[in-house]
């Protein structure tokens, strides 16, 4: 680690501080400031800690994210207002551009029909391990779950009545499942 601010090195260029952010960028959404440290002070050798340190509150105080108004400080520090917007623009750039793709695939995508199943059975896969410990036990969740299918699918009955009927019919079998026995011996 150098402390020395005397054996620092520098960005060569405005192209190699948007390089250096991008890559620190790609290395989490949200959550950069620990690879930050290492990446600028131990490896690129741009900053001391203490520099770090003194840059980051300062980052803290400002409205924003922290590791944008980090980036935007420390691209002025090497390169003024260009390398700020260089730095912020690594940053920024190719996480915007994933999501945007992201988003646009979302869009095509979130209406068809088998996508959307896709993400429905998916979500009740995940859940499946829950239902072991429901105090309906599996046979009667799975019940549950088939007369719902066939109420809605085959039937074509209106998806917020079979929800009220077997929602309603759920709850009072829970309810009879969990509720303490009163009518234990010795009591009145």
């Amino acid at each position: 680690m150098i402390d020395d601010p005397r054996l620092l090195a520098q960005p060569s260029s405005r192209k190699e501080l948007f390089v250096a952010f991008t890559l620190l960028a790609l290395q989490g959404f949200g959550g950069v400031l620990a690879i930050a440290q290492r990446v600028l002070c131990e490896q690129k050798r741009w900053l001391t800690r203490e520099q770090f340190v003194e840059t980051l509150a300062v980052a803290q105080v400002l409205p924003g994210p922290n590791v944008c108004n980090l980036a935007l400080m420390i691209g002025d520090r090497f390169f003024g207002w260009r390398g700020a917007f260089a730095a912020l623009a690594g940053m920024m750039a190719v996480p915007l551009v994933i999501v945007l793709v992201l988003t646009a695939l979302y869009a095509h995508y979130a209406m068809n029909p088998v996508v959307s199943a896709g993400l429905i059975v998916g979500t009740g896969l995940k859940l499946v391990a829950a239902v072991r410990s429901n105090p309906m036990q599996a046979p009667v969740c799975s019940a549950l779950l088939v007369l719902a299918f066939a109420a809605v699918a085959l039937l074509r009955w209106p998806l917020v009545w079979v929800i009220l009927a077997l929602g309603l019919a759920a709850c009072a079998y829970a309810w009879a499942r969990l509720r303490p026995d009163i009518a234990k011996p010795g009591r009145p």
